[in-house]
């Protein structure tokens, strides 16, 4: 996976085709779908990868998992719409080289019929079939808990990404949602949707550590949605990830802020040459994005020097 570039005119011809159709660009779910797609069920997967090629030598691998309980369940329909802007951002802009991005979706495995929902990571057309294939189910167990925690499991168990191998650089998490996880991994869990022999639950606290030698990890709660403000979901995200957790006022403008996000991360810009990009591409979400970014102008460098000195002359560079 990974092969390919991302075409907007085939973005268009697609978009074109459906509204010609009468297709939604959630078929599968709007369908009547209520099960995982094959290709998105990570019962039995091995790893995700997101490796470097000719094609693509310096891969920067981006995931975008979101919760699609409840009022969550718009996010990835304003993403598919956002498409063409995040990777304009991100490559016309020089954000990130080689960008490969993965969706997925997280749900309540203690009710829902699918609490996780992992894409592949792609460079090409195929990021925007992957997210055509996400059931928006809807549920959620209403307790201010999803599953993040399992999501956080998979990324760090069963992801793999030539950047960090190649050129000691992690990759980029973000997970959108409104509530908090569960307090422990559970064996029965896993097995029942990933598949994996557990001998025993493993603390959410844990298993975000071993995920942060993978990823920086991002939680981006949208003002908007049911639980926003809520102390007990803000104080909770904010012990596991500190200055990392985003509030965002405007869904529209989530493509936006991952991709100022990655820019920062990447040093290739600060917050004010960033939202002075977003004006030159016609976006209006400058002062939305800049409010949920401020946290991370706090310190000098969003990543530590120890990542950003491990890209070296084969490193990450701008396009």
């Amino acid at each position: 996976m990974g092969s390919g570039h991302w075409s907007t005119d085939v973005y268009t011809a697609a978009a074109d085709f459906r509204a010609a159709t009468g297709r939604s660009a959630f078929a599968y779910s709007d369908s009547g779908a209520r099960t995982a797609h094959p290709d998105l069920d990570p019962d039995g997967v091995f790893m995700r990868e997101a490796r470097d090629s000719e094609e693509h030598p310096f891969s920067t691998p981006i995931a975008v998992l979101f919760d699609v309980t409840g009022s969550m369940g718009n996010v990835p329909r304003v993403l598919q719409t956002k498409l063409p802007q995040l990777l304009g951002l991100l490559t016309r802009k020089g954000y990130a080289v080689d960008p490969q991005i993965m969706f997925g979706a997280i749900g309540d495995a203690t009710c829902d019929r699918a609490p996780l929902q992992i894409g592949q990571f792609e460079s090409d057309n195929r990021m925007d079939e992957g997210l055509a294939k996400i059931v928006l189910e809807g549920g959620g167990g209403g307790q201010k808990h999803e599953s993040y925690e399992l999501a956080l499991y998979f990324m760090a168990r069963h992801t793999i990404l030539d950047s960090l191998i190649n050129r000691g650089r992690k990759g980029y998490l973000f997970i959108i949602g409104d509530e908090m996880p569960y307090p422990r991994v559970k064996p029965r869990e896993v097995r029942a949707v990933i598949g994996d022999e557990l001998r025993e639950p493993i603390p959410t606290e844990d298993i975000l550590a071993e995920l942060k030698r993978k990823f920086d990890v991002y939680y981006i709660l949208p003002t908007a949605a049911h639980h926003s403000g809520d102390k007990e979901v803000l104080s909770r995200w904010r012990k596991l990830l500190g200055q990392n957790v985003l509030e965002l006022d405007d869904l529209d403008a989530v493509c936006e802020t991952i991709a100022l996000t990655v820019g920062l991360g990447e040093d290739a810009i600060d917050l004010e040459e960033g939202i002075a990009d977003l004006t030159d591409v016609g976006s209006a979400a400058g002062g939305t994005v800049g409010r949920a970014l401020s946290p991370l102008q706090r310190t000098p460098v969003v990543r530590s020097s120890f990542e950003i000195a491990g890209g070296g002359a084969g490193g990450n560079q701008r396009l």
